[in-house]
């Protein structure tokens, strides 16, 4: 039987949750929650017991829960989680239609409605990422909501909840067809190879589709860098659009042959094009001693790294690594900016790029800016809740 617990807001959390905010945060309720259960429902109520929302309790680096709903009569079901998932999936028609496009955001967490869960479609296969105990708990309503409201191949799912959350490898699968790996995706006509049963990662960011994009119709004959490269998704958009040459660059030693795979799914030769696995700051300063430059740098950190020598966070250190970027860079040159450290918003970030330039005695000018896609639904009026930042910057001198 599922816990059902009354908890009283504090005032500034009325006003905020009244006003549309999905997050219960710890220091918006009043009692301990010591002795609740992961999953169990809570009434939030004001000093004299008057009712303002129902949500539940999960804890994850946010906050303590989400909430589901304001109608105190609603029920927290099958039917609300079906009524939901299909609300979704109707606002991405558009995408579900696409011939150029086959892998997506299908429901994007308090965006669309429950904190804590999103569902990603990968042609035909359907991606469940659980973020709390709390959430996962309510997975048998859910999973079956998912079947009542679309037609799934297979389902897959990610636990991202388990300790100091570093994600434990399991076999993912959950229902359906089980699927051939790797399998091949759509995206703006770019193939990209996915795997939904292989750790944490599937192989491909979603929410950088525009970005991709825009790389790809601006390479044409311009060398490309793509640091912290991952599986080489941008340099393969690179490729596709024309480059001259991509050179790509992580630390991971698993990043070479999945940066392989991807440029053979799109028929592209890799030895055409350079794939070094070696850490971005130490690849700066060999690209420096060899007096390389390049037309166009990505930079896609992570928000947080560690290594033997260093220690890197996209909070304190995006303008030590603009600044080696911007050495390796030709006059003219462009830069992709990105983050997705959710800590800071996109004026800050756009201080730091100011910082790095002026630094540099370099002239700059923004030409394109970039936030969540579509698919990636963020809470109305909650700007902060849009992670993704991407600036692209044209260096003027």
């Amino acid at each position: 039987m599922r816990q059902l617990r009354e908890v009283r807001l504090q005032s500034k959390a009325i006003k905020d949750i009244t006003n549309g905010y999905p997050l219960i945060l710890k220091d918006a309720i009043e009692p301990s929650t010591s002795e609740m259960d992961e999953g169990s429902l809570l009434h939030l109520v004001d000093k004299n017991g008057g009712y303002i929302a129902t949500g539940y309790y999960g804890m994850q680096n946010k906050g303590i829960g989400w909430v589901l709903t304001r109608k105190e009569k609603e029920q927290i079901d099958k039917k609300f989680f079906a009524k939901k998932i299909s609300e979704a999936v109707a606002k991405r028609a558009n995408l579900y239609t696409s011939e150029d496009t086959t892998a997506f955001r299908v429901f994007n967490g308090e965006g669309d409605g429950i904190g804590g869960l999103t569902i990603d479609f990968f042609n035909g296969f359907y991606m469940v990422s659980w973020y709390s105990e709390g959430i996962y708990s309510f997975k048998e309503d859910i999973y079956q909501a998912l079947d009542e409201v679309v037609n799934t191949r297979g389902v897959y799912e990610k636990l991202r909840f388990h300790t100091n959350g570093q994600y434990v490898g399991q076999d993912d699968y959950v229902s359906g067809e089980k699927g051939e790996f790797p399998l091949i995706i759509l995206e703006n006509k770019m193939k990209y190879a996915v795997d939904l049963n292989d750790g944490a990662m599937t192989g491909i960011f979603l929410d950088q589709r525009n970005v991709r994009k825009a790389l790809h119709d601006h390479s044409n004959g311009k060398t490309v860098l793509n640091t912290f490269s991952y599986t080489g998704a941008f340099s393969v958009a690179a490729a596709l659009g024309g480059s001259l040459g991509t050179t790509s660059v992580d630390l991971a030693k698993r990043s070479l042959p999945k940066t392989i795979e991807q440029f053979q799914v799109n028929d592209i030769n890799h030895e055409s094009q350079d794939i070094k696995v070696m850490n971005v700051f130490d690849y700066f300063s060999y690209a420096a001693r060899h007096q390389l430059k390049f037309d166009i740098v990505v930079l896609d950190p992570p928000s947080f790294a560690r290594t033997k020598k260093m220690t890197f966070s996209t909070a304190k250190d995006y303008p030590k690594l603009l600044k080696d970027a911007l050495d390796i860079t030709n006059e003219g040159g462009t830069i992709i900016a990105s983050t997705n450290n959710a800590s800071f918003n996109m004026k800050k970030f756009k201080t730091f790029i100011d910082k790095a330039f002026k630094e540099k005695n370099t002239r700059y000018k923004i030409i394109e800016e970039y936030q969540l896609p579509e698919d990636f639904t963020v809470p109305h009026n909650f700007p902060e809740f849009n992670y993704l930042k991407v600036v692209i910057i044209k260096v003027m001198n």
